[in-house]
């Protein structure tokens, strides 16, 4: 069973492995690899110590999966957030991105966020039907970026109005 909670210290570890591993796949972060564990560490802090939304899927203590919204740079987008989630492969497709996303979105909302963007791969249509399905709505497309391995980069941006705005 996959439990959803809240990160916690003691998780860090385990996320950055989680982190690094989908971001080595290439398909589905905007970076090739995890930041180092000190940057990791920082980030997580700064979430927990914020009240940021930051979620983990837990199986057998091991954190295989995560959502968190940040906001975005600048006093301006302060009541924006940035949706940022990620799963290791044997996890896909059975519903916990659904319950990850739920539950991040729910205390975005509890945290006053009004509007929560995301960017994501064209080619990644299994994360765009869960973000439409969770409501999301396409804003921009960014232009392609150049690959040889046959999967679409181009960069789609989407948002979720929180507070009923659109």
């Amino acid at each position: 069973m996959v439990e959803i909670v809240p990160i916690t210290l003691d998780q860090i570890e385990s996320f950055h492995r989680t982190l690094d591993f989908v971001a080595r796949e290439r398909r589905y972060l905007s970076f090739m690899q995890a930041p180092p564990l000190e940057s990791t560490c920082a980030f997580i802090l700064n979430n927990i110590q914020e009240g940021y939304p930051q979620f983990v899927a837990l199986s057998g203590g091991d954190v295989v999966g995560w959502c968190d919204v940040t906001p975005k740079s600048g006093p301006i987008d302060a009541r924006i957030g940035v949706l940022g989630m990620g799963l290791l492969p044997h996890f896909r497709r059975q519903g916990i991105g659904t319950r990850l996303m739920a539950a991040a979105l729910e205390a975005a909302r509890r945290a006053g966020f009004s509007r929560v963007e995301l960017t994501v791969y064209r080619g990644n249509t299994n994360a765009i039907r869960l973000y439409q399905k969770a409501g999301f709505l396409l804003k921009a497309v960014q232009p392609r970026e150049a690959g040889n391995d046959g999967f679409d980069r181009t960069l789609l941006v989407m948002a979720l109005a929180l507070d009923g705005a659109r």
